[in-house]
């Protein structure tokens, strides 16, 4: 039986989860009150198309049906998951999850692409709070699969464990986050490297080009492996990830980077960071 996914929003962000819905099979019914929007998503369509495939090395499942409708209403109808991804106003989501629970199945997902707003924040005031979390994507949402999944309070429910099947099924990696904080986890972190690129920028220190390619010709290639602590394990050799942060650990303290608020250095962060990366990589030879 063909599922089908409702999209409130269709822009760039929008548009690439109606893609990724519509290219594994899902039906998508789409609203946003742009005259623009059928182009715009369109266009996003033929990119996914070209490229979406080229992700698996089996054949995607016949594309499902993309169908524009004049009300959110009309366009949840049926809908077991609900993709908002309305501007970044409170009271526009708000005003936005309010239309969509009164005509949307109880039992659906409504997930929310904001990527500042906490899950307490959006369910606020709302008919069925446990209903709506942060599914946030990394836009083009048809290529890069991490999700951050953050349901209200931490809470883990029926209708959490179902956003993440669904997720998973579509070839997303759902990163379900057990607290709420403002903008989640990888923006926060994005948010620390713009600020430092930014003084180097400002500085005279590098240019932006000379700065994107100490990204992409160095560490990048490394993060998209193995991400931070991975990183960081193997650069302590044998000895693993404990020698690391005794040999590099004092760096915190010198004047590196601008951003120099940084948690005590103590042996509990020692401790608890060495635990968890044994937990992660323990099994693994250098």
């Amino acid at each position: 039986m063909t599922k089908t996914a409702a999209i409130i929003g269709g822009g760039v962000i929008g548009g690439g989860w109606a893609a990724r819905f519509a290219l594994n099979g899902w039906n998508v019914q789409i609203f946003d009150p742009d005259p623009q929007a059928e182009r715009k998503v369109g266009e996003v369509m033929a990119n996914a198309r070209r490229s979406m495939p080229g992700l698996t090395d089996v054949a995607l499942p016949p594309e499902g049906t993309i169908s524009f409708h004049d009300s959110i209403s009309d366009a949840v109808r049926g809908a077991s998951w609900i993709q908002e991804s309305v501007p970044e106003r409170l009271e526009i989501k708000h005003s936005t999850f309010g239309a969509i629970q009164q005509a949307c199945d109880p039992d659906a997902v409504i997930g929310s692409s904001t990527s500042g707003f906490k899950p307490s924040e959006l369910q606020d005031g709302m008919a069925r709070p446990d209903q709506i979390m942060v599914a946030h994507p990394f836009n083009p949402v048809y290529l890069l699969p991490l999700v951050e999944l953050v349901p209200g309070d931490g809470k883990d429910g029926p209708t959490v464990e179902k956003a993440k099947q669904t997720l998973i099924s579509i070839g997303m990696y759902p990163l379900h986050l057990k607290k709420e904080i403002d903008a989640h986890v990888a923006d926060r972190f994005l948010e620390a490297v713009w600020r430092e690129a930014l003084w180097l920028v400002k500085d005279g220190i590098a240019t932006t080009e000379e700065i994107d390619n100490a990204i992409r010709y160095g560490f990048g290639i490394r993060w998209a492996q193995m991400g931070l602590f991975e990183t960081y394990r193997v650069a302590g050799g044998e000895a693993g990830m404990k020698h690391f942060m005794a040999q590099f650990g004092p760096a915190l303290k010198w004047p590196w980077t601008k951003l120099m608020d940084v948690p005590e250095f103590n042996e509990e962060l020692v401790d608890l960071i060495a635990g968890q990366s044994d937990a992660q990589s323990g099994a693994y030879g250098i």
